[in-house]
């Protein structure tokens, strides 16, 4: 065989056993999720940021990010749901460089799988301890889901991802809403067919068991730009963008018809100064629309300390290794920015 078996990992019960997630940290998770919730079902007018590293590669400086944002979270919580980017994987156009903490948890080290399946959930427990906020990820592997069930309030189905069997039915089974990304090739087609599946029950192999899920009622659309032919970006968070995928929405007869607009990747070119703009932009769509002001629920933002990004090893505080992100002080600005523009439709 060509694959070389090296370690068996611990299970996710017996690495939730390990390192378990406190019971008062349970309920405020419940309490975050049902507001979530209610944004997305159309209950509560609140707006959904998404909004922290690209990859989530130190702890402290995530969790101080996250400290952060909560301080600005008690100003706009009448407005806003704050949901800090923890994501933990990381996706590679070529599958080469860093791809997240559970391969690295040490990003200039080789992989160790098992510190990083730790290192991921001592992460998002801390954060949570110390801020009250619960998190987004990625779910990059299906098969890692269990390991994070417990402390995520949103995850994302990336744009390689949600042309996959495995990833739809998984979604599935969440509890959580599942943001479904358009593919690279920026058909909402493909998107809407994976937020269908999602919402279905489904009988599938999960991690050696035959399993059933009960469909996933908060899987929804996350519109991140599109990739053309000559390897050129063109976004798809545009008024008329919008308006097109209203109209698909109710040929699909979808529950909870609901769009989250990424603001960087293919729709800024990742020019990540640009997401200040296009975020505007999109709250300014929702004013001159009552349709798309009930269709768009929020927005996703890459934001760091610092701003820009860094190659790994040059150790500075804050800043990403990965993708360019926002610093700090524009990020503060743009959420107050945001809370201000979000007004009842």
């Amino acid at each position: 065989m060509s694959i070389e078996f090296i370690n068996q990992l611990p299970t996710p019960a017996e690495i939730k056993e390990q390192y378990p997630l406190p019971a008062r940290l349970a309920q405020v998770k419940q309490e975050r999720d049902q507001e979530i919730r209610d944004v997305i079902t159309g209950v509560s007018s609140k707006f959904l940021v998404i909004i922290g590293p690209c990859s989530a590669d130190n702890e402290d400086s995530v969790c101080d990010y996250v400290n952060r944002l909560a301080r600005v979270n008690e100003k706009v919580k009448d407005r806003l749901i704050l949901i800090p980017r923890i994501y933990t994987n990381k996706p590679r156009t070529t599958g080469e460089g860093y791809k997240g903490i559970v391969h690295q948890p040490d990003p200039e080290k080789k992989p160790d799988f098992l510190a990083g399946l730790i290192a991921m959930r001592k992460m998002h427990i801390r954060a949570i301890e110390e801020t009250g906020l619960t998190a987004a990820d990625e779910m990059l592997y299906p098969d890692n889901w269990g390991y994070v069930s417990d402390i995520l309030s949103y995850v994302a189905i990336g744009a390689r991802s949600v042309e996959d069997q495995q990833h739809r039915v998984t979604a599935s089974g969440f509890d959580v809403p599942a943001g479904m990304k358009n593919p690279t090739s920026g058909d909402f087609s493909v998107m809407l067919n994976s937020v269908f599946a999602a919402q279905h029950p489904h009988s599938f192999i999960y991690r050696g068991w035959e399993v059933r899920t009960s469909g996933n009622d908060l899987a929804h659309t996350v519109l991140r730009g599109a990739t053309n032919k000559h390897g050129m970006n063109t976004p798809n968070y545009h008024y008329e963008d919008l308006n097109l995928l209203m109209e698909m929405y109710e040929r699909m007869n979808l529950k909870n018809p609901a769009c989250v607009i990424d603001s960087n990747h293919s729709n800024s070119n990742k020019q990540f100064a640009q997401q200040i703009r296009i975020v505007k932009e999109v709250m300014h769509s929702r004013r001159l629309s009552p349709d798309i002001h009930k269709l768009v629920k929020g927005v996703m933002v890459e934001s760091y300390i610092e701003e820009g990004c860094q190659k790994i090893g040059e150790g500075i505080y804050g800043k990403s290794i990965t993708d360019p992100c926002l610093g700090w002080a524009d990020t503060e600005r743009l959420i107050y920015d945001i809370a201000e523009l979000n007004v009842p439709g």
